[in-house]
């Protein structure tokens, strides 16, 4: 009982084959069959390897979603060398409201000389040169935020040499933390005091021949602090023409999540308006010299995620890429057969048409001449 219940079952799925072996005593095999299923291979393998490497390869996925936290606070990260000695300058921070002084405990004042050395010089221009093709290929970013943490800092080198020339600029370096509101971070002439108003500037005892505000903005952020990502601001150098010359820039923060194979992290990108012009009230260009970086924060909140293909997509792919080259291959290699058999046959019908003999009456005779034994002598 169970043999034959054995050979029921297998002859019941030799039935269901919808794969039929047919026998190779009834395959017949040509060279332009061979020369398409080469093709053919070659296509596949070709396309597999492309489609291998889509399936290495990552994107990023970016997701827009409201802000709905307010009440933290920002962490502003600052790189600014400006071009007057340490005890000319003071920078601190006023929110929108203007009642509150964030405080600036945080920020290094570091005498320095404002000339860069020709290895600084090479690595800012390379940096620069990096900036102008971010500006020109948007998608360049998405390289960046997938090496973050990988490729090198993109702080500026030390200076190789021991110089003894006296320093002549204040580098201001260092973080901060303000409230998540527009604000005005400046530097400009005078240390700042408290003022029940806001807040106020020693200036009066700088001389105004001392005005220099030639700057180089070697890195500014906002939020945690990536190494790696290259921020829009970051190797931007101004030389000012005028001792009384304002510097501003428009900068408005957008709150980032950034989550890729390497990091997780909550940060911010920023998109910047620049504007420079000489104070003078006579010319009625009025103001205070200085740097001026006016931000604001962005309702909108960006998540910015690595994605990568399923194995089963790939799969599918893989399958779907096989299957397409064997159909289609097999669709022309037959149709271009028939197209050639046509034309053969044409061919051969006006080429025998050609050699048949013609009868004085005008009829054809298409019949060949009997050979008897007398005519083969």
């Amino acid at each position: 009982m169970r043999r034959l219940n054995r050979k029921k079952t297998l002859n019941l799925m030799k039935e269901l084959d919808a794969f039929p072996k047919v026998p190779e005593s009834y395959v017949e095999t040509s060279a332009s069959g061979g020369t398409v299923s080469l093709i053919a291979f070659t296509t596949i393998a070709f396309l597999t390897v492309m489609e291998f490497m889509v399936y290495r390869d990552t994107w990023m996925k970016y997701e827009y979603e409201v802000d709905k936290d307010f009440t933290s606070k920002l962490r502003i990260n600052i790189d600014v060398t400006v071009a007057m000695r340490c005890q000319y300058v003071g920078a601190d921070v006023l929110d929108l409201a203007e009642t509150m002084v964030a405080s600036a405990d945080g920020l290094i004042y570091e005498p320095v000389v404002f000339e860069l050395t020709p290895q600084q010089k090479e690595f800012q221009r390379m940096l620069q040169l990096i900036q102008n093709r971010l500006q020109e290929e948007h998608s360049l970013q998405d390289v960046i935020f997938k090496s973050a943490f990988k490729s090198a800092s993109t702080a500026l080198p030390p200076r190789e040499d021991n110089s003894l020339q006296s320093p002549d600029a204040c580098r201001i370096h260092g973080h901060l933390y303000v409230n998540k509101v527009a604000g005005n971070f400046h530097i400009t002439v005078g240390k700042a005091i408290p003022h029940p108003r806001g807040h106020a500037h020693l200036a009066a005892l700088v001389s105004h021949e001392s005005y220099n505000f030639s700057h180089r903005i070697d890195h500014l952020s906002f939020g945690e602090l990536i190494p790696g990502i290259i921020n829009p601001l970051d190797g931007t150098e101004k030389i000012a023409s005028d001792h009384n010359q304002m510097f501003q820039y428009f900068i408005t923060v957008v709150p980032t999540k950034l989550h890729t194979h390497k990091i997780s992290a909550e940060t911010h990108q920023f998109s910047v308006t620049e504007r420079e012009r000489v104070i003078n009230h006579a010319a009625g260009s009025h103001g205070v010299s200085g740097i001026f970086l006016k931000y604001d924060i962005s309702s909108l909140m960006v998540t910015v995620t690595e994605e990568h293909m399923p194995f089963w997509q790939f799969l599918v792919r893989l399958c779907g890429i096989i299957g397409g080259i064997f159909s289609t291959t097999g669709i022309l290699h037959g149709l271009g057969r028939f197209i050639a058999e046509i034309i053969f046959c044409r061919f051969r019908l006006g080429s025998h048409k050609s050699t048949s003999d013609s009868l004085p009456d005008g009829h054809t005779n298409n019949h060949l001449p009997l050979i008897t034994d007398n005519s083969a002598h």
